[in-house]
């Protein structure tokens, strides 16, 4: 696969495509991470003396109010204050060859928000042929530095990438070398899986029950497991119609680790008043909504003698602070182990740097869905594309 070391830029209108989708709040970028990662590439181009372009996604637009929502204005002020230097938003997706006639070397431009093309009509998502040739025109190199979007078929990735010479960005490279390091892993292996939905993760669960040595369960998640063993988990999320998966599962391998005890409470809240218990004491009108500490110190024996961990999913509802010991701790873990620790997944990556994990484990994807599908063995058409 080419990468942008591999293309002369000078004097080129390189497009790349980041994934700039950030949480914003009253008009500020709340959490940069993801524009963070996507700086390598853009200096190394802008210093390479091309004309940048960038597109990215941001949200899901459904209606005209979603517009106005989802702009990527505010990412555009926040990566100025980053590379330190003006960044030409333009506020469009379309029409712009203007705005981008005066571009000159070393210059960065950002459209706005690709999916703005999804309402009324889903051309970005469906890879409309038409959009993607539009977009194409608009440079002379494509380089992908999104891998939170590899998984899909967009107008923006693979549409641009089949008409245009087109190389991965650093981070995309890092993403991948990181993963595929995965495929052939130090032993023991271990997977963390957390997250609300069993069914979510099915072929995520099937493909590496096969390849690691243990499964440490939690969340959502570890409730299902729970009441697959016979326990009543009182009002506890659990994904029912994978609960029959789940006897199946437990019944074919002692792979699968779950928790020794919960912490639980009437409702999901930071008022409420939530104790400990075994998981065959959960009353009837409680939740589970973390794992419990002996839980936490069964983990962390599995943790301490690992060789590769790969974490996906909060072992709790570690929004709520009073339920997020559990994920705090089992980070501690991964920080203190001796191992190559990836974590892989949107929310539980945007929960770890909030606690200042950042720099702690081996690799945070910025990736969730891309890095599951990854991790499933499937092909992400984003990067197969770059193959060709």
């Amino acid at each position: 696969m080419k990468t942008i070391r591999d293309l002369e830029l000078y004097g080129k209108k390189v497009i790349i495509r980041c994934d700039f989708n950030v949480p914003i709040e009253n008009n500020k970028v709340v959490d940069d991470n993801r524009i963070v990662s996507c700086l390598s590439t853009i200096n190394y181009v802008k210093n390479k003396g091309a004309k940048v372009i960038l597109l990215s996604h941001l949200g899901r637009i459904k209606s005209e109010a979603d517009k106005e929502k989802y702009t990527l204005a505010p990412v555009a002020k926040r990566l100025e204050q980053l590379l330190k230097r003006d960044v030409l938003f333009i506020p469009k997706t379309r029409g712009v060859e203007k705005e981008l006639a005066n571009l000159k070397n070393g210059q960065v431009a950002l459209l706005e928000n690709t999916r703005f093309e999804d309402f009324p009509n889903k051309l970005e998502s469906n890879n409309d042929e038409e959009l993607a040739t539009y977009w194409a025109s608009l440079g002379d190199i494509f380089v992908n530095d999104a891998f939170g979007t590899s998984h899909r078929k967009h107008a923006s990735n693979v549409g641009i990438a089949n008409k245009l010479p087109a190389a991965a960005g650093f981070l995309l490279e890092k993403e991948i070398q990181q993963l595929q390091k995965l495929e052939n892993p130090q032993r023991p292996y271990t997977l963390i899986l957390g997250g609300a939905k069993v069914s979510d993760k099915i072929y995520l669960i099937e493909n590496l029950v096969k390849k690691a040595d243990y499964v440490l369960v939690g969340g959502g998640i570890a409730n299902t497991f729970i009441k697959a063993k016979g326990y009543n988990v009182g009002r506890s999320l659990i994904d029912e119609e994978s609960v029959e998966f789940c006897q199946k599962l437990l019944a074919k391998t002692d792979k699968i680790i779950i928790p020794v005890d919960v912490k639980v409470a009437n409702k999901a809240s930071e008022e409420a008043s939530e104790r400990t218990v075994k998981i065959d004491q959960i009353g009837a009108q409680e939740e589970s909504l973390d794992i419990g500490m002996a839980t936490v110190r069964l983990y962390c024996q599995y943790i301490k003698k690992s060789k590769t961990i790969i974490w996906n999913g909060t072992v709790g509802y570690a929004e709520i602070r009073k339920f997020a010991r559990g994920t705090r701790e089992i980070a501690m873990a991964l920080k203190r182990a001796n191992a190559l620790t990836i974590v892989a997944g949107g929310d539980t990556a945007a929960i770890l740097i909030q606690m200042g994990f950042k720099g702690e484990v081996t690799h945070i994807s910025t990736g969730g869905g891309a890095a599951i599908e990854m991790l499933e063995g499937k092909e992400l058409p984003g990067i197969s594309v770059l193959n060709k």
